[in-house]
């Protein structure tokens, strides 16, 4: 298969890790006979400091014009330590996401055997857990009308949703919970918010079309308690957008990091994939940044085009690299010598050699990232 991808690497630590993930792609290439080609592009501040705009109109046409866009990070501490600014580097990705009607974010969440230990959650408690998470991305209170007085007092952001927004995401929900365990978790405010109650009527009207799909309703403060008392409990979960945008992150601690979250925001039309943390530009430069959740990120790119042998490729890399503990100092402070690099270079070289993956860590060589 031949792929042009756009790769807006972004700010802070997102170059490093993106280019672990191109790492990855080009080896499945390699062995699968694919071309991928990498076409890279400004967003974010980055992008700001360059030309004014987050969301430059070139970057917006090369993402209009191939077939998948691999997303690093933004965000930068002048712009973010600056409440008056006026431009803002999250406004590009809003935007983006926007102009290519990208309606769905889709993150997994899964608790690795071999990292159980990491989480701040008791192991017995994570262990089995592996949610679908699907957050609306294009609605509600992000792209509302927003409002601040004139003496700037007081402020206001209206929450917005139609009925199409929640049919469109609901479907896709639906669609995979059919292959999984066949639940469904909607987590809404339906006690309180008027927006949420016209989530669940819409929810609960689609739901007998998929009569094998069992459907489970949450208001968001039990859903938030739940994934910390009882995550296994929870399949796939789907709500609204700034519901998903915090339950998400909450859901983080479950695997021991957030660099090990990654996601895919699809449409009908385009798709993006790109991990779930922040810019952190605290570690920019410093080679300490995970790049697992870039990683699998273009995993899931891959599965988009229906490659999933290739994606389970990169899945079973990064999986070898856990057990072996070939990981940042985020999932073990002691790895001080274990660089962004050297993670995205074992991978590459795992899914290079498939002769060789019956090995144990005491025939990796470490220092050159390579299987002996």
């Amino acid at each position: 298969m031949k792929l042009n991808i756009a790769v807006l690497a972004g700010d802070g630590i997102g170059p490093e890790v993106t280019q672990q993930a191109i790492k990855a792609l080009n080896a499945v290439a390699v062995e699968c006979n694919h071309q991928f080609y990498f076409k890279p592009a400004d967003v974010g501040a980055i992008a700001i400091d360059k030309t004014g705009n987050p969301l430059p109109e070139q970057t917006l046409d090369l993402c209009k014009n191939t077939d998948a866009i691999l997303f690093g990070s933004i965000g930068h501490p002048k712009y973010d330590n600056d409440p008056k600014a006026k431009v803002r580097p999250e406004q590009g990705l809003l935007a983006l996401r926007k102009s290519l009607g990208l309606y769905a974010n889709i993150r997994p969440v899964k608790a690795y055997e071999t990292l159980l230990d990491q989480s701040p959650l008791k192991r017995e408690i994570i262990s089995g857990t592996d949610i679908l998470m699907f957050r609306e991305l294009t609605g509600g209170i992000y792209f509302g009308q927003k409002e601040l007085s004139p003496d700037g007092n007081t402020a206001s952001d209206l929450c917005v949703y139609h009925r199409h927004e929640i049919e469109r995401i609901a479907h896709l929900a639906f669609k995979a919970a059919m292959n999984r365990k066949k639940k469904i978790t909607l987590v809404d405010k339906a006690n309180v918010l008027e927006s949420s109650r016209l989530w669940r009527r819409v929810i609960q009207e689609i739901a007998p079309e998929y009569p094998e799909v069992t459907l489970e309703v949450l208001f968001v403060d039990n859903a938030a308690m739940q994934l910390i008392l009882n995550p296994s409990a929870i399949d796939v979960l789907l709500t609204e957008n700034m519901f998903g945008d915090i339950l998400s992150d909450e859901a983080s601690v479950i695997g021991g990091s957030i660099g090990l979250l990654a996601s895919a925001s699809v449409g009908d039309q385009y798709a993006l994939f790109e991990p779930i943390h922040g810019s952190y530009p605290q570690a920019t430069g410093k080679g300490i940044a995970n790049p697992i959740a870039s990683i699998l990120s273009a995993a899931m790119l891959l599965q988009h085009f229906d490659l999933h042998q290739e994606a389970k490729m990169i899945e079973e890399a990064v999986e070898k690299a856990l057990e072996l503990d070939i990981v940042t100092p985020d999932l073990n402070p002691n790895n001080t010598g274990v660089t962004t690099s050297m993670v995205g270079d074992f991978i590459h070289d795992y899914i290079l050699h498939p002769e060789d993956r019956h090995l144990n860590s005491k025939h990796v060589y470490l220092g050159q990232s390579t299987i002996i």
